[in-house]
């Protein structure tokens, strides 16, 4: 299992890689994480992912919460 972070316009996102498939975590207040309410869909690759994320949250982003970086 491959796990990734990234801070996607200033929130955490986390994608772990389960065989062909994704799954999406999102860290909660007490610092244990909760599945997102997105689906990365299983045909994204690894060099794909910041790419699709940004796609995916665009359209809530501002100038003053950044870019979608890998962090890891």
């Amino acid at each position: 299992m491959q796990t990734y972070r990234f801070n996607v316009y200033g929130h955490i996102v986390v994608a772990e890689r389960h065989g062909s498939g994704w799954r999406a975590f999102l860290p909660d207040n007490d610092g244990k994480r909760r599945p997102a309410d997105f689906v990365i869909p299983d045909w994204v690759t690894e060099d794909g992912l910041a790419q699709y994320l940004e796609d995916l949250f665009h359209e809530n982003a501002t100038p003053r919460n950044g870019d979608v970086k890998q962090l890891d």
